[in-house]
């Protein structure tokens, strides 16, 4: 029988809110971090609402020495991951370096700090670059910068699969747990709100235009227009079964039970879109039926087309309205990397509470959609397993399934 991965610890840095009781209330609540971008001067852009993280001092919760070396989403991910093993009570010594390994993922990289260097290059000159530029940028350096911070010297990783990513990452996390490694931290983190993030943001052609916060980002609404860019994610300790059990650990959110992935046929196939498949395949890796599934925590893209084939992944999978869906990211927008172990948090958490939060400011959705789409406030029923999932651009599909679990029990 193969040993059950479990989730022991939660940090969480997103726009609603830093940390898990913070972000867990904003979300109930309906509290949101979309805003206008402050960072730069936005106005001559056709888009300028962002799920943005306002209250963050990264001098409060870091090493001085760190500062000079990091960009915005290593800072954010360092923090996550510090959180999230305080709320695993992991010490030192309580786990073998080398029985800890760090797998993380990231779709931008360190934009806004390697940004700075390139103009520094050009304005200045190449001796006025920092040395740091040459893993600062680099989408491994979150989990080179929490390995190295937390003496973590097992297996590392870093996936990148835009909006896909994060769900990827826990899922290699699993795999690594498995096979071997007693404790993992995983998850991901991005930040990318300089003017060049942004632009490249706005490359994408489905940021929406729609310069009211709460009428900008409406997935599976009729008046869906693309969705808003956030910052932030996730960060999560996963750690084998007989591992947390010998460790003593405090708490147990629930079960990575089932991952999959998969990628869209090329554009002008007569092949359908792979996120049913990668939907049935995490089933199927829990053992889990479709009528057992208890929430849907859905991309979301806000696109119509997408949003459009979504719903009928889902309606297919499940039946028509056979499952409540969620999104609550309408209220941080997509973080990309950091969106999908953010949903999974969300999940874990409306397991423990038996609360399904809501698609906050989601209003008209098309009767052939077919979803039963929580809305207007959180909604009270029992929660054991939820399915999230998680779309890149170009193709990437990816869903994770977490489900209730006790604490392991300490062999006599």
């Amino acid at each position: 029988m193969t040993t059950p991965v479990l989730v022991t610890g939660l940090g969480v840095v997103a726009p609603n809110g830093l940390g898990v009781d913070d972000f867990w209330s904003a979300t109930l609540s309906g509290h949101s971090g979309i805003a206008p971008l402050d960072r730069f001067d936005a106005g001559r852009y056709p888009a300028s609402l962002a799920g943005q993280i306002a209250d963050f001092d990264a001098a409060a919760h870091l090493p001085n020495r760190l500062l000079p070396q990091t960009d915005v989403s290593t800072r954010l991910a360092l923090a996550a991951a510090e959180w999230a093993l305080r709320d695993a009570a992991v010490g030192p010594g309580d786990v073998r370096d080398y029985d800890m390994g760090v797998i993380t993922s990231n779709a931008s990289g360190g934009f806004q700090f390697t940004h700075g260097e390139f103009r520094k290059l050009w304005s200045q000159g190449p001796q006025f670059v920092s040395v740091y530029e040459s893993f600062a940028w680099f989408y491994a350096v979150n989990t080179g910068q929490i390995s190295i911070r937390h003496g973590m010297r097992g297996p590392g990783a870093v996936l990148v699969a835009e909006q896909a990513g994060g769900l990827d990452a826990l899922g290699h996390a699993r795999r690594t747990a498995r096979r071997g490694t007693a404790l993992v931290v995983s998850g991901g983190v991005d930040s990318s709100f300089d003017p060049w993030g942004w632009v490249s943001h706005l490359a994408s052609g489905r940021v929406s235009p729609v310069a009211d916060p709460r009428r900008a980002y409406l997935p599976f609404d009729t008046a869906a227009s693309g969705y808003l860019p956030g910052e932030g994610g996730a960060i999560l300790v996963l750690e084998r079964a007989d591992a947390a059990a010998r460790r003593g650990t405090p708490r147990v959110y629930g079960e990575i039970a089932g991952y999959a992935a998969t990628f869209d046929p090329p554009a002008g196939s007569d092949r359908p879109p792979g996120l049913r498949r990668a939907a049935e395949s995490a089933l199927r890796d829990a053992g889990v039926r479709p009528d057992e599934v208890d929430v849907v925590f859905a991309d979301a893209a806000g696109v119509p087309e997408l949003d459009r084939v979504e719903a009928a992944a889902i309606r297919e999978v499940f039946g028509p309205a056979g499952v409540p869906v969620t999104a609550p990211k309408t209220l941080t927008g997509r973080l990309y990397s950091g969106g999908g172990p953010l949903d999974v948090v969300a999940a874990l958490l409306a397991i423990r509470d038996g609360l399904i939060p809501p698609t906050w400011h989601t209003g008209d959705v098309p009767a052939d959609y077919g979803i039963d789409l929580v809305r207007d406030a959180p909604r009270e029923a029992p929660v054991r397993t939820a399915l999230v999932l998680a779309r890149g651009r170009w193709g990437f599909n990816a869903a994770v399934l977490v489900r209730a679990a006790a604490a392991p029990v300490p062999a006599a």
